[in-house]
């Protein structure tokens, strides 16, 4: 059974369908007997159809009430928009609309989202859930089904994680930032270990004034010192060796934590003792979820990590997966040879005692060049004796980047589609290829080609790498949720989780948190014997998680 949700004038609008999509019936509660009325029907266990989880969700939390499952229909758009599975329906050709529009909540942008552009929605568009998600039913093959439900149920975890939020202590932050960058700094100054490292910066260049935070005026002054460096970027300075190449590289690390994670971010992202991300899930093409404005949700350096302390009585269960995308490559590519080789713990090790290379980092080297593309230096050379090693997943990515390269669309396992190259590519790769072309303009083109190339290559692989995530949340939320509520997500970035979870429950939520790998890697790729290992840590404090 299906409910659809809709706003009206007189409050709002319930639509009962069967699960054949025929209408049931029709009933409207005021917005104050909302929540009521949703806490009383999910007894039926129905799929709550509404325009965005992030809108519909949070008042209902606030009421104390969880739903167990839903449709989000813009988020499910998106991907029948893009998916190779959906290209022939009225979904994928219709001309942009409002449900293709980020929704009226989401007040500032994505952190870590690619955005594409849109046409805006015309004057008198109107979200008519119930018919967009008959018109979606229609369009979704039974192949998506999967993506569907993991897409919508992560968005429910979203909505969760940001109500219940990452606890956090903000006067161990406060005394974390006072040891490193010295005490609170008045508006418009910087702290005092800063402005220390900035006097030892101007006295080693001889630059009197100089702005350390100015890119453009430091590089001049790296370059009149003598210093043979393009760029101000840390991996340029660190092969370069001056008197102030130490006092820099601490300056810009401070600067990046005063900037990220500061007393700024700490008044505006804490409030009663939580730190409450707001994730964008689907925010990023590949379906990793983004996060929205300067929260940082998807980045919380080491640095700040002491912070983050259990409530009394409770403990940290900190887990991330291994080696996650080599692994979902195997797996993808069905290379028993891979999967054999991470059979034991670490892949990489295993692809040693394979005798593809000869070290560690050499497979660890090599893995990364053949999910990003490298050709050249130490990971490009290693890449012919992966290829002989493990043929079915080197076939596979270089598969997926030819496609690219001819500017087609990939899809990862499950089925969401890669965005298409603009039309500057190929306006590019036509002008290449018409008669006369110079040889320059050829080498552009083909240069753009292998760049669309390697995103694609990258694309099946970490996109099904998100859909092993949201599988692994979607049936985590579901074994917390059957321990009694106790143990809450409150904290996810990529590939890892963190739980809060009463002391008592700590060893059964890490068992929970294990068995939801197992069973997501299933659902994705059935009873192939690949695994997905996760270290597990319980803790007082997420800093001591690793």
């Amino acid at each position: 059974m299906h409910i659809v949700v809709e706003s009206s004038s007189s409050g709002v609008t319930l639509t009962t369908l069967d699960d054949t999509g025929a209408f049931v019936g029709e009933s409207v509660v005021s917005e104050s007997d909302f929540s009521a009325e949703v806490a009383r029907r999910e007894a039926s266990r129905p799929r709550w159809v509404w325009s965005d989880t992030e809108h519909w969700y949070p008042r209902l939390l606030e009421a104390g009430v969880r739903v167990e499952r839903c449709v989000d229909l813009r988020l499910c758009r998106a991907i029948l928009r893009n998916s190779p599975l959906t290209q022939s329906t009225d979904v994928a050709a219709a001309p942009p609309d409002a449900w293709d529009e980020p929704p009226a909540d989401a007040a500032s942008p994505a952190v870590g989202a690619t955005l594409f552009d849109l046409e805006p929605a015309r004057p008198g568009d109107q979200l008519d859930p119930l018919r967009e998600f008959l018109r979606q039913r229609a369009a979704a093959p039974p192949a998506l089904a999967l993506l569907l439900s993991a897409e919508s149920a992560g968005a429910l975890v979203a909505a969760e994680i940001k109500h219940t939020g990452l606890p956090w202590r903000a006067e161990v932050h406060d005394e974390l930032l006072t040891r490193m960058l010295g005490p609170r700094p008045r508006v418009g100054e910087r702290p005092g270990r800063m402005e220390a490292l900035a006097r030892d910066i101007r006295a080693a260049l001889d630059a009197p004034e100089l702005n350390p935070d100015s890119a453009g005026t430091l590089l001049r002054a790296l370059q009149r010192a003598g210093l043979r460096v393009e760029s101000t970027s840390k991996w340029e300075l660190q092969r370069v060796e001056h008197p102030v190449i130490t006092p820099l590289l601490e300056y810009k690390s401070l600067a990046r934590l005063y900037s990220a994670n500061g007393w700024h971010w700490l008044d505006t992202n804490v409030r009663d003792g939580r730190f409450h991300p707001d994730y964008v899930p689907g925010g990023v093409v590949t379906g990793r979820w983004a996060s929205r404005g300067g929260g940082g949700a998807l980045q919380l350096p080491k640095q700040v990590r002491g912070a983050v302390l259990a409530d009394p009585g409770h403990v940290l269960v900190v887990a991330d997966a291994s080696q996650l995308e080599p692994r979902i490559l195997a797996a993808m590519a069905r290379d028993r040879a891979m999967v054999e080789a991470g059979a034991q713990g670490d892949l990489y090790a295993g692809i040693v005692a394979s005798g593809a290379v000869a070290t560690r980092e050499q497979a660890k080297l090599a893995m990364l060049g053949a999910m990003y593309g490298a050709t050249q230096g130490e990971s490009g050379r290693l890449i012919p004796a992966l290829a002989r090693a493990y043929p079915g997943a080197i076939r596979l990515v270089e598969g997926a980047a030819r496609v690219g390269e001819r500017g087609e669309r990939v899809s990862t396992l499950l089925g969401r589609g890669s965005p298409l190259p603009g039309e500057d590519w190929h306006e590019l790769q036509s002008l290449a290829s018409a008669e006369g072309a110079s040889t320059a303009l050829q080498e552009r083109a083909r240069a753009a080609a292998r760049s669309w190339g390697r995103f694609t290559r990258n694309f099946v692989v970490q996109g099904t790498a998100a859909e092993w995530a949201l599988c692994w949340m979607a049936t985590l939320r579901q074994k917390l949720h059957a321990l009694g509520g106790a143990p809450q997500l409150a904290f996810f970035l990529h590939d890892e989780v963190v739980v809060h979870t009463p002391s008592e429950l700590a060893d059964v939520t890490a068992d929970a948190i294990r068995e939801a790998a197992v069973e997501a890697g299933r659902l994705l790729f059935g009873e192939l014997p690949i695994r997905f290992p996760l270290t597990v840590a319980t803790v007082q404090s997420y800093a001591d998680a690793k």
